[in-house]
């Protein structure tokens, strides 16, 4: 067979592990601080908003301890009550302003933290749809989880009310010495500048300690999740075999971590410096304005403006532990997001490549697969070739753990080939536009998924809103399956229990069956797919689908000689290797193996 260079290994799509969505933002994924950044900037008129309100508020917050001792001395001194009463309307006034402008500045704040949550769960989620197989495969879903929801949601508080006391409590450190040099004497700004220094260098150790634990803590909550999703998911495993005592200790060792972890972060906290020397500095400050004050360069009211302002460092400082613990919790968080997003998939979704209608050529050429960490040299398949052609039944037999799911699982390119390529109409799976090709490919395996929804939202799930009630019912006819859903009590508004639950095998796979028929597929992959039902009702589906797939390619693996004999093509495969094909009469007379096969169903 000529190689066409169009399709051509060398030549394919470069992109990976990324889901694109026309018109979607991108952002920069170098590090978490990067990556948060590049969120907000598509708000940037929120943040120049919750800029300019928090200046002035924090410049009418610093203005108040200098009236408030202004009024001071006024008293002192016997002036007259008209004007204090002036300057009591003046503080009231700043007070009211000051409020609009805290209430403007936390709307910006707030309303920006809820969209960088939005925006990073709609990142996250697209990237998750838009990771292949094999990346799934090695994840744990419940950590899955515990990123998707309490990460993304520690975002939201990083930025309100962490970074929001944060910036808003550094401007205010910022323009109280300001407001010192305006109106005080130069010299008082000795204590709040020491202990504004003092302060920076507390912090820095503080975040150096802080971030390995947050970090630690943020991991172990996903442990901890994963192990719970996992003994929740398997709780009918656990009780059959009577493991309710392992799973509870199990829990109980991944909730001591996530503890102890929390009490690590307790003692960092507990031994945050600034909270002491707010007190120190208030105390250096009272004395030094004291001194001045006897001195006779100082007046009485001064020494309350000046104590007032720099009682105004004494929130920063008290309320930092709280705000720093929250950005770092919050960069933990976006890091651990960060992992998912920049992991590398085997594919990607190829929105440019190849989109046509499937006649249904399928073409394996020296294929070979291995699954990834499997041990060097061992193949799950290993130098497949076949052809099978438009409308063409293909069995597969072949004894457990053959690979026999495995080489179906290439066909919707589940999983890339390792060598070799396979090609549909001619066309390399991996020139393929990932959506064109799987929505004209229809899988309908043993293990048989259905969402906790109604049988009718299953059933028309892959055609989503454009299925009609109509076409549901004729593929649950066609497929057997509407004369069971019509004895529920609501019929096709039963909703399921998780997995399907509450349903037989037999039911779960005719409703898989009609919902691969809706899709009107191209190719069906059937894995086993009657497995579970009697053999009066396999003979009925049966008929349905070879009446509905008239003119469709099909992949079936099967072990009923009914469904074998039927077939155009039989391939039987070994320990990876296909070792035959032909049909079931020419392989009965030539292939040993599947003589014994054949016999064992017989």
């Amino acid at each position: 067979m000529t190689t066409d260079p169009v399709t051509h290994p060398s030549t394919l799509p470069s992109r990976q592990g990324e889901f694109f969505l026309a018109g979607a933002p991108t952002y920069d994924r170098r590090s978490p601080l990067r990556w948060v950044v590049s969120h907000l900037l598509r708000y940037w008129h929120y943040f120049v908003f919750f800029f300019v309100a928090s200046v002035l508020a924090s410049v009418l917050f610093a203005v108040v301890p200098r009236v408030i001792g202004v009024v001071f001395d006024l008293v002192l001194e016997g002036t007259d009550p008209s004007r204090l009463f002036a300057l009591a309307l003046a503080l009231l006034g700043i007070t009211m302003v000051r409020g609009l402008l805290d209430l403007g500045g936390s709307l910006a704040i707030e309303t920006l933290a809820q969209r960088l949550e939005r925006d990073a769960r709609d990142e996250l989620y697209l990237g998750l749809l838009g990771k292949s197989q094999t990346f799934h495969n090695r994840q744990r879903v419940g950590d899955i989880m515990a990123r998707a929801n309490n990460d993304v949601r520690q975002l939201n508080a990083m930025m309100n009310p962490g970074v929001a006391l944060i910036f808003t409590d550094t401007l205010l450190g910022l323009i109280t010495p300001i407001v010192f040099i305006g109106f005080l004497d130069a010299r008082l700004l000795v204590s709040p500048l020491a202990f504004v220094v003092v302060f920076v260098l507390a912090v820095r150790l503080y975040m150096r300690q802080l971030n390995p634990v947050s970090s630690a803590l943020r991991r172990q909550f996903g442990v901890l999740n994963a192990g719970l999703n996992e003994t929740i998911t398997g709780i009918e495993v656990v009780k059959a075999v009577v493991q309710e005592d392992q799973e509870r200790r199990k829990f109980r060792s991944d909730a001591r971590a996530y503890r102890d972890y929390f009490v690590r972060q307790g003692l960092v906290q507990a031994r945050y410096l600034p909270v002491l020397l707010v007190g120190i500095a208030l105390t250096g400050a009272f004395a030094h304005g004291v001194w001045l004050v006897s001195a006779g360069e100082l007046t009485t009211g001064d020494l309350v403006a000046y104590m007032g302002l720099m009682g105004l460092l004494r929130f920063p400082a008290f309320i930092s532990i709280f705000s720093f613990s929250l950005v770092q919790l919050g960069l933990a968080g976006a890091s651990r997001i960060l992992e998912l997003l920049r992991t590398e998939t085997e594919m990607d979704e190829n929105a440019d490549g190849h989109a046509a209608p499937i006649e249904g050529e399928i073409v394996f050429e020296d294929v070979s697969f291995a699954y990834e960490g499997a041990p060097e040299g061992k193949m799950a398949l290993r130098d497949i070739s076949f052809r099978a052609r438009p409308g063409q039944t293909v069995a597969v037999v072949g004894q457990t753990g053959s690979g026999k799911s495995t080489l179906t699982k290439l066909v919707n390119r589940a999983y890339d080939v390792t060598t070799g390529r396979i090609l549909v109409d001619g066309v390399d799976l991996r020139v393929w536009n990932m959506e064109s090709l799987r929505s004209q490919v229809s899988v309908i395996e043993q293990d048989v998924f259905l969402f906790s929804r109604s049988i009718e939202e299953n059933i028309g799930f892959g055609l989503g809103d454009r299925a009609t009630r109509a076409t549901i019912v004729a593929a649950a006819k066609a497929a057997q399956a509407h004369d069971f859903i019509e004895s529920f009590a609501e019929g096709y508004a039963t909703v399921v229990g998780e997995r399907g639950a509450t349903l037989s095998g037999g039911q779960r796979q005719r409703l898989a069956i009609a919902r691969a028929l809706l899709t009107d597929p191209r190719v069906l992959i059937l894995d086993d797919s009657t497995s579970a039902v009697d053999s009066a009702t396999e003979d009925a589906i049966q008929r349905a689908i070879n009446v509905v797939l008239e003119g469709r390619t099909t992949l079936m693996i099967t072990h009923r000689l009914s469904q074998i004999r039927r077939a155009d093509l039989v391939l039987v495969i070994h320990g990876g290797r296909l070792i035959d094909q032909g049909t079931h009469h020419e392989l009965l007379g030539r292939c040993d193996l599947y003589a014994r096969i054949f016999a064992r169903y017989d």
